[in-house]
This record gives structure tokens, sequence and C-alpha cells, in this order.
């Protein structure tokens, strides 16, 4: 009695182990594929209402993510508004975004290359002062 209790323990136990991966496959296939994106073509089309090849200020504060946030249309159109016309051509709406720099960032960076530079120099006196160290003949 004791052994087939064992053995029931076992196989519930080598079910659960080899079960679980199956059920987990078939959860990731009910899983919906993610939409692809689009491109910036396709997305400069979207927001180009008036199709004469830019986007103006109207038409970017027309779009749904933009509609309850004029101020933030306006700041992103200045920002994007590489040549000043106050459109945004395909060229302008589709470039990658830079990363906002940091006031010091610049600073450190010198401070960064100066620090570089004392260590070399700070090397290049130890090895002068092991070379006097040396017994002198």
């Amino acid at each position: 009695m004791k052994n087939s209790i064992n053995l029931i323990t076992l196989i519930g136990i080598f079910t659960a182990l080899f079960a679980a991966p199956l059920f987990a496959a078939e959860d990731e296939k009910k899983k919906p594929a993610k939409k692809p994106t689009k491109s910036a073509a396709e997305r400069f089309a979207k927001f180009d209402k008036n199709s004469d090849g830019s986007i103006s200020l109207d038409e970017l504060k027309a779009n749904p993510y933009f509609k309850d946030k004029p101020e933030a249309a306006a700041k992103n159109l200045k920002r994007r508004d590489k040549d000043g016309d106050g459109k945004l051509s395909k060229e302008e709406f589709a470039a990658k975004r830079q990363p906002k720099k940091k006031k010091g960032d610049a600073a450190k960076k010198k401070g960064d290359a100066a620090k570089k530079k004392g260590d070399a120099a700070k090397k290049k006196g130890e090895g002068a002062k092991k070379k006097s160290d040396a017994p002198k003949k």
C-alpha cells in the first residue's frame, strides 16, 4: 500500500513537471502578435491632412496625442523644425530625436579628459622615479 502511494505521488510530480511547459506553449499561442510599428512615412501621411508635403502646427494639434496639449505640440514643432519655416518636412519629421544634453555634461567630459591627462602624466612621473631608484653603478 505504501509503495503504491509513493508511486502515485511520483507519477503526479512527473506529470506536473512535463505538462507545465505544454500549457505555457498554449498560452503563448493565444497571445496576439505585436503590431508592426508604422514607418515614418506612414506616420507623416497620417499627420499631413491637407497632403501638402509638410505638417503645420494646426495639423499637429489635430492629432489625438496633442489634442489636449497644444503647448506640447508647439514645443515639439519648434524643436524639430530645423529650417525655421514653421512646418515639418518629411526629413525633419523622420529625423531621429537627439537625447537632451544636460548642462553639466560638457564640463564633466572636459574634467574627465583632464583627469586622464593627469593620470598619464602621473604614470610617466612614476616611471621616471623607478628609473632613478635603481642602484647606480
